[in-house]
Parts: C-alpha cells; structure tokens; sequence
C-alpha cells in the first residue's frame, strides 16, 4: 500500500522510509510531487495538518505529514515552529544554525536545554485524520560537530549519554538516530492507527 509523505525535502522522504520499514514493510512511502501549501499555522499540528490534508486531496492515497522542529527552553520554546526560517525565508540551515548558536553564545550549559519536536498527521483517503507527537530531549552544544543528519542535527545533543562520551546527533550513525529521534517516538505513536489504512 502506498501513503504519500507531504514534504519536498528528500532527507524526510528517506528517513520516512526506514523507519516505517522497520514496522510496517508492508506500506511504501512515496514523495509529494504537488503544490506545496502555505504552512500559516502556529503550531506544529497545525501544519502538519494543512500538508496532510494538501497531498491526501491531490493524490487521493492516505497522507502523512510530519512538521517540526527544535524547541530551546531558554528562547520560550523558540525556534519551534520557525524552526526552518530561523535566519530567513531562504530554508537555509547552516544560517540557522549559526544564528542558534550566536543567539546562545553566552548561555551556560545547565541553561541549554532543548528537545525535538516532531508532530504527524494522517489523514486517511476517506478524510479520517490523527495527530501524535514525539520529543527527543536534549541540550544545545557550543559549537557544531559532526557530519551526519541534517538541520540542527550537529549540535543537539540528547539526554541519556554516558557523560564524557556524549555527542551530537551529527555524529550518530543514520541507525541510532532512527532509533531515538523525536520522528521514531512520534510514529511509534501512529504504528496502532496505521491499521485503520
């Protein structure tokens, strides 16, 4: 059976794609190749939604869309859903990083907490829809490491590492990130409603 994803960025399509095969091989995962709606919501399950809603009416199949981002505590839980603009409408991630990191330059560790956010909708080709949400805890490194996974990836870190030996998800095998992030927790919210498709 085949669920579109609504998203254009082809890191999201791929990561869809293991970590729904890992639990439902049985469903393939295909890119979006319509309009790309005006994501004006102001939560992330908002535009989840709008995607969601957008690619399940332009393909006819059952849709999901994922919308997050990273969270800063010491920011009020910004970027957030600005997540991907942070420096401007460019989507330019390596200028949102620098500007994450320059905006926190003088941030003590024990006041660099952030999480991960990652909100799916599913809208089912008879218009049934559902929302979860995962978040993968964690704090902000002082400077970027690491070549791995995209966004923010490079200087998050996440909770639960042996201290001393603790890295960002930047140098995380593609394995290990699949297994813990913030899409891994939200989908395996969404694994039971699957069998509704």
């Amino acid at each position: 059976m085949k669920v579109v994803l609504a998203t254009h960025n082809p890191h999201k399509v791929a990561e869809f794609q293991q970590i729904v095969a890992q639990t439902r091989p049985d469903l393939e995962i295909v890119g979006y190749d319509g309009h790309e709606p005006v994501e004006d919501g102001v939560t992330f399950a908002e535009n989840a939604l709008i995607k969601a809603r957008a690619a399940a009416a332009h393909t006819g199949l059952a849709a999901l869309a994922d919308d997050s981002g990273i969270c800063v505590d010491v920011l009020g839980g910004s970027p957030g859903v600005f997540s991907a603009y942070w420096a401007g409408q460019k989507k330019d991630a390596a200028a949102n990083l620098k500007l994450l990191l320059d905006q926190l330059r003088d941030v003590a560790d024990p006041h660099r907490a952030a999480h991960f956010t990652s909100t799916i909708a599913l809208v089912t080709a008879g218009g049934v829809e559902y929302v979860v949400e995962g978040r993968w805890p964690g704090r902000l490194a002082h400077a970027a490491s690491g070549s791995g996974g995209f966004g923010y990836d490079p200087i998050f870190v996440p909770d639960g590492q042996e201290a001393g030996s603790e890295r960002s998800v930047g140098e995380f095998t593609a394995e290990e990130k699949q297994s813990q992030s913030h899409r891994a927790r939200a989908f395996a919210e969404l694994i039971p409603l699957l069998a509704d498709l």
